[in-house]
């Protein structure tokens, strides 16, 4: 796991895994936490104790992400993921809430008093996902939100057919990029970085690693069957 990311404004924690130090076989080697690519579901849990124990809570809080915008607020963690929504949002202070990506954009939005979490790919963020987010924060804490995105794959990277790239720049124009290559691509994490500085949210990273580029994270686009890696935020007691 990266080093723990803390803003100062409020007591939080902000970390993001790698898929270094778990006990998943290849090709989710090592420390995969999604139930759903295929991993031996032991192993997994196995992998998510491991981060638990890492954060001093009894267990976090995953979600079984479908692509949309749909948004759940939870007050206490349980085994189970929570089905078809790809925010958390939460405001119990020591729930850790994590989102599972592997090449899509994670993001974390800390309030005074609340948290999110959100998972941003192309069809979330052409969906509004990342604005339900800050809505759902919002609903819960009126101070200053500050923003933390997560690995994700670059626009030099996520080539895609020009019709694909119409299709999300027509809602979301800051998501328009070319490739390496000259091609038409995606450029995700400058996408929601541009809808964080419209809605005045501070992104506390202005600069983030590629998920393509950077074998010790996860990434399905460069390596078709994988894990998924995560970013966990908690506020703290």
């Amino acid at each position: 796991m990266r080093s723990p990311f803390v803003l100062t404004h409020v007591p939080v924690h902000v970390s993001v895994t790698t898929r270094a130090g778990g006990v998943s076989a290849a090709p989710y080697d090592e420390n995969n936490l999604a139930l759903h690519v295929g991993d031996d579901a032991g192993a997994v849990a196995a992998n998510r104790r491991q981060l638990a124990g890492y954060l001093g809570v009894d267990r976090v809080q995953f979600m079984q992400q479908v692509h949309g915008a749909d948004v759940a607020v939870v007050d206490e963690a349980s085994d189970a993921d929570v089905a078809g929504v790809d925010v958390l949002v939460t405001a119990t202070r020591g729930l850790a809430i994590a989102v599972l990506v592997a090449d899509c954009v994670p993001l974390a939005l800390v309030g005074r008093k609340a948290v999110a979490v959100a998972h941003a790919g192309r069809r979330g963020l052409a969906e509004g996902v990342v604005e339900a987010a800050l809505a759902a924060v919002r609903r819960l804490d009126d101070g200053q939100i500050v923003a933390q995105i997560g690995p994700s794959i670059c626009g030099g990277c996520y080539e895609v057919p020009a019709a694909m790239q119409a299709e999300v720049v027509a809602k979301v124009p800051a998501a328009a990029a070319t490739t390496a290559a000259g091609t038409s691509g995606l450029d995700l994490p400058g996408a929601v970085r541009a809808q964080l500085r419209d809605a005045r949210v501070i992104t506390a990273n202005p600069a983030t690693l590629c998920t393509f580029e950077e074998s010790i994270y996860y990434s399905h686009r460069r390596d078709g069957v994988t894990g998924r890696f995560a970013m966990v935020a908690m506020l703290l007691p």
